[in-house]
């Protein structure tokens, strides 16, 4: 069981090392608006703190897991704004609004999201195709398996992923 003092003592380690990556990322992920970035960094460190007995302490796990653990947190925080109607005062009929670019933005969170629910086999396929640009082949010999198996895990992830995407719009 981890006290307070020790949970205290891992959340403030937390922040020392992943501040600035984990900064880096939220305020990307909410359009450079500093104030919620701030607090999403703010609601992941206390979900830290009540996590804090359960957290592997490798720091590539905390590292996923607190960027994954933000990440949701700004998705809520999108769905959120999306479902409650924008109050809009216009002062000229000629008021026309430009696309911000949140549309494609919450896709991106979509997409993260459902790739961080895959299995790492899935993961690894995708990472090794469309991220590194390799072919199937290449991808195989990487992965240490037959180029079928690179293809069917490639094949199954694209469609989990296309259903995401189809099912948030």
């Amino acid at each position: 069981m981890v006290d307070a003092r020790s949970g205290e003592e891992f959340v403030t380690a937390l922040y020392a090392q992943f501040k600035g990556v984990l900064y880096a990322q939220v305020l990307g992920l909410t359009n450079r608006d500093r104030q919620w970035a701030e607090d999403v960094v703010q609601e992941t460190l206390i979900r830290a703190w009540q996590n804090a007995e359960t957290l592997v302490r490798d720091p590539r796990m905390l590292r996923g897991w607190l960027l994954t653990v933000a990440r949701r947190i700004v998705i809520d925080g999108w769905r959120t704004r999306q479902a409650r109607p924008r109050e809009v005062e216009l002062t000229s009929p000629d008021a026309v609004e430009v696309a911000d670019g949140t549309e494609q933005r919450l896709s991106i969170m979509v997409i993260n999201d459902v790739i961080g629910r895959l299995g790492e086999e899935h993961r690894a396929a995708i990472y090794e195709t469309y991220v590194r640009g390799r072919t199937v082949r290449e991808a195989a010999v990487v992965l240490g398996i037959p180029e079928g198996t690179v293809k069917s895990r490639v094949y199954t992830a694209m469609k989990i992923l296309r259903r995401a995407v189809r099912e948030w719009h």
